[in-house]
């Protein structure tokens, strides 16, 4: 009966040890655990048939980062607690050939890919020799600069876009075709920050079909800044339109020339004005009231 009574007790002691342990291990950082948004998959679109579209037309748009609505595509500038910024996400899917870049140099038709050096070379993100002054001797000695890729300089996205009439749903529908990092700086072509020429430099990095990006995108989430229980991920924000933007280019005549080519100032924010009520009012002048 002892010896029972010890094993027992035994059998008891490691019990509780076991729980204690896995109690350890099962850290939930909060109320509870949050899991359905890595397990999501991108929101299915209706098939669109090339005969039920009498009206499209393609657009190219702005989505300034430093706007209050966009700036859950900007931070978290570090990853944190699993949430990442845009950039980071579309570069870790780069690296892991998950995502295919294409070159945004010439054209925005996703005819060229680029790996991942090219990337980075996109970025200025290049080992570079500069001469720099030796402050011993006072003479130019050569040395080598490590590049590296500053996601805090993606300031803005390109988003390319086709807006249709779909006649079988009778509706005006809208479907992203891809999506471009634009980098903003103040560097010499030494690397250096040059503050005395404060004109900033623009370029386009990278291309990325949006389609194809779509299930990495999903899978990722977005700081909800009204509810921390309902989170987005970054496709849902593009699918539902949860961003502001304003319209730069549209498929014209003139070889889809930018408004910036022929106004400036006000009247460019006019005619980009002009370009996105065109487009809603086509929907309405379709019907009578």
């Amino acid at each position: 009966m002892k010896k029972a009574n010890q094993l027992i007790g035994v059998f008891t002691l490691a019990l509780l040890l076991w729980g204690a342990s896995s109690s350890k291990a099962q850290i939930v950082n909060g109320a509870f655990k949050r899991q359905d948004i890595f397990q999501k998959k991108p929101m299915p679109l209706p098939a669109v048939r090339e005969a039920d579209v009498f009206w499209s037309g393609m657009i190219w748009r702005i989505v300034d980062l430093r706007e209050k609505i966009n700036q859950p595509l900007y931070y978290p500038t570090v990853e944190t607690e699993g949430r990442t910024s845009l950039t980071a996400l579309l570069l870790k899917g780069v690296e892991s050939g998950q995502l295919t870049a294409y070159d945004a140099r010439n054209d925005d038709d996703f005819k060229k890919p680029m790996t991942l050096e090219e990337v980075k070379e996109a970025f200025g993100a290049v080992t570079k020799t500069i001469q720099v002054r030796n402050l011993e001797t006072g003479e130019m000695e050569p040395r080598t600069v490590e590049g590296e890729i500053r996601l805090d300089e993606i300031k803005q996205y390109m988003i390319k876009e086709e807006w249709y009439f779909d006649k079988q749903a009778s509706a005006l529908q809208v479907r992203i075709v891809g999506i471009c990092p634009i980098q903003e700086f103040l560097r010499d072509d030494t690397g250096n920050v040059a503050p005395e020429d404060n004109q900033v430099q623009r370029r386009k990095v990278f291309w990325i079909y949006y389609p194809e990006a779509r299930d990495l995108l999903a899978s990722n989430e977005v700081f909800n800044p009204y509810n921390d229980a309902h989170r987005m991920s970054f496709d849902d924000l593009f699918i539902k339109r949860y961003f502001n933007s304003y319209i730069v280019q549209e498929s014209n005549v003139f070889n889809n020339r930018v408004i910036s080519d022929y106004l400036g100032g006000k009247e460019a924010m006019l005619e980009s004005k002009r370009i996105e009520d065109k487009i809603f009012n086509f929907e309405q002048d379709l019907w009578e009231y």
